[in-house]
């Protein structure tokens, strides 16, 4: 599933070293307000857990250069008794600053509210992180609250801003929907 420059595809056990090494980047934890990193056997261990779990995990890829490059995850939790969801995203630090962040994010909320049909998709997001809040945005995410001192930003406390997107407000070209026979939505 994808555009000309994005694609989603599995979550694949053989890049646990690729999405380890991506995880242990200093932008990313600052930006997950995380102190610590985490070890590549501990995160070996994980692996083996989400791909049993029943969250929703997807590698972005990167297709400018015609050969689809692994760039990214992006992850959708769901509370299936409410038909909602927390979006988590991972960049690479070299996709970083090139519109895969919000193409990424509009795929995956393209996903969730066409083929998982959930009625809300959230996140949280630390406050002075601009350009991930200017993405967020762009993919159809809107601000819906304020958690005051709940997160952390360069060992200093900061807010956190709840955003969340709705199936109405997905506006915009959807790679699902044309796939459908016609008179189907």
């Amino acid at each position: 599933m994808g555009t000309d420059t994005c694609a989603l595809g599995p979550y694949r056990a053989d890049l646990v070293e690729t999405y380890w090494r991506w995880e242990q980047d200093p932008a990313l934890l600052v930006g997950y307000g995380r102190q610590s990193p985490e070890s590549l056997e501990a995160r070996t261990e994980g692996m083996a857990h989400q791909l049993r779990g029943g969250n929703l995990r997807f590698t972005v890829y990167d297709l400018s250069t015609g050969e689809p490059v692994p760039v990214g995850v992006t992850t959708l939790l769901p509370d299936h008794a409410v038909r909602t969801a927390e979006y988590v995203v991972m960049l690479a630090p070299e996709a970083r600053g090139h519109g895969l962040g919000t193409q990424a994010t509009r795929l995956t909320l393209d996903y969730a509210f066409h083929i998982t049909n959930l009625r809300m998709v959230w996140l949280k997001v630390l406050a002075p992180n601009r350009p991930a809040i200017r993405a967020y945005q762009n993919a159809g995410f809107r601000a819906a609250g304020t958690l005051r001192e709940a997160g952390y930003w360069l060992g200093q406390i900061c807010d956190e801003v709840v955003m969340d997107a709705l199936p109405a407000d997905f506006t915009g070209p959807s790679v699902i929907t044309p796939l459908l026979p016609p008179g189907v939505e």
